[in-house]
């Protein structure tokens, strides 16, 4: 029995994964697709590889925190079925929402519906006291200031890159000199946040060197030998396709930025969000297993973690097409020059939670970066139809999810114990 119960919410696992895939992990690539840096085949074969390696690589502290700080687990001790129910119900209440928001082509928050999802049923089956409100208010305040600060480090990436290419009397001298640099940003940004924790991991970890050595000369050696090939492509385009004038010229270099930039929010997003999925799975699992009820930290078994993340990439290729398409092309017209700085904030953002354990909101992170660079570019392009749109649903995410969630609980409650 335990065994068929297992399969069982294995199948939720990867129905929520891959509702999250078809309406999340599309904020990864929308930018990249709605400048033309890459087509949406590319952009889908691109997301699909990185959200699953960062997903396997980076993400085991989210799915923890998700799993076992939201809720107290102390009242569920004497009664871990209850428990288990309640991720169960979370799992379904998720699935059906994010399918919803998906269907309407609306980039919501995965990370509102987990969190509200828990809250919800663990105050029914335990009062408020079941709801660790301290750890509830950090990740909400992480909600309020992920696109604050998302913003605003696109704003400033795409100021630099304005003041001192794009508007310059020289453009494209100009990028050829900022390459090393715009190379060196985009690898150091990276491999500061990601480099060190991969590295303590097998089989890096059984080399004699530093990890930080590592880090420092892999993230290197990417960096000189992508500045290379920009900086070859760049002449080549230079020499040869004048009559296509300057700025398509530009623009096409920097698409080569963005690609790698969006590679990245992929990766974050995998690392950050797959949480959102696994995290009940995980929570069941180890109930299954041990007849007792998680503390953190909780050890996430690699099977949930690819499970998670072959879930995201299933859902990203079949339905993560009309996400796309809001993210990308109806809030701001984008380039791939503002496109690859709006990337390069939302990974940056996203990535630094990671290593805090903090489930924050991709979406809210690139709507962010992209709005911070309409704002600053020009206050007239950002279609604040759509960003009301976007605001309204997440800002109904978390009601829905904690009512869902509480009348699910409620009927398997009913059914089963």
């Amino acid at each position: 029995m335990p065994e068929f119960q297992l399969i069982f919410v294995s199948i939720l696992a990867l129905f929520v994964a891959w509702n999250l895939g078809a309406n999340d992990v599309a904020n990864s690539m929308g930018t990249s697709v709605g400048s033309k840096a890459l087509t949406l085949r590319q952009a889908l074969t691109l997301a699909g590889i990185l959200e699953l390696t960062g997903a396997i690589a980076f993400g085991q502290a989210v799915s923890s925190a998700l799993a076992t700080e939201i809720v107290n687990p102390a009242l569920f001790e004497d009664s871990p079925q209850t428990l288990l129910l309640g991720m169960v119900a979370v799992m379904i209440s998720c699935g059906i929402w994010l399918q919803v928001a998906t269907l309407l082509g609306l980039p919501v928050a995965s990370s509102h519906a987990v969190v509200g999802a828990i809250a919800g049923f663990s105050w029914v089956a335990a009062g408020p006291g079941a709801v660790h409100w301290g750890e509830l208010g950090q990740i909400a305040l992480g909600w309020l200031l992920t696109p604050i600060a998302s913003g605003a480090v696109a704003a400033l990436f795409y100021a630099i890159a304005r003041r001192w290419i794009l508007e310059s009397d020289r453009p494209l001298i100009q990028l050829q000199e900022w390459i090393p640099w715009l190379s060196a940003i985009l690898f150091a940004i990276f491999g500061v946040i990601v480099f060190p924790t991969l590295l303590t991991k097998a089989p890096f970890s059984e080399i004699a060197l530093p990890s930080h050595s590592l880090a420092l000369g892999l993230g290197g050696i990417a960096a000189v030998s992508f500045a290379a090939f920009n900086w070859r492509g760049l002449r080549k385009a230079a020499a040869t396709g004048a009559e296509s004038g300057e700025g398509n010229i530009l623009e096409k270099s920097f698409g080569r930025f963005q690609v790698m930039s969006a590679c990245f929010v992929a990766f974050a997003h995998g690392s950050n969000d797959v949480g959102n999925a696994i995290a009940p799975l995980a929570a069941i699992a180890y109930i299954l297993q041990t007849q007792s009820v998680p503390h953190p930290p909780l050890s996430i078994p690699l099977w949930i973690l690819v499970l998670g993340g072959m879930g995201l990439v299933a859902g990203l290729a079949v339905q993560g097409k009309s996400v796309i398409a809001t993210v990308g092309e109806q809030i701001i017209a984008l380039q791939p020059s503002s496109g690859f700085c709006a990337e390069l904030a939302t990974a940056t953002i996203i990535l630094l939670a990671s290593r805090s354990a903090l489930p924050v909101s991709t979406s809210h992170a690139l709507v962010g970066a992209v709005v911070g660079i309409g704002l600053l570019r020009d206050r007239k392009s950002v279609r604040f139809s759509t960003l009301k749109s976007i605001a309204l649903a997440w800002a109904i995410t978390l009601p829905v999810a904690v009512g869902l969630s509480a009348i699910g609980f409620i009927g398997l409650r009913g059914l089963f114990l």
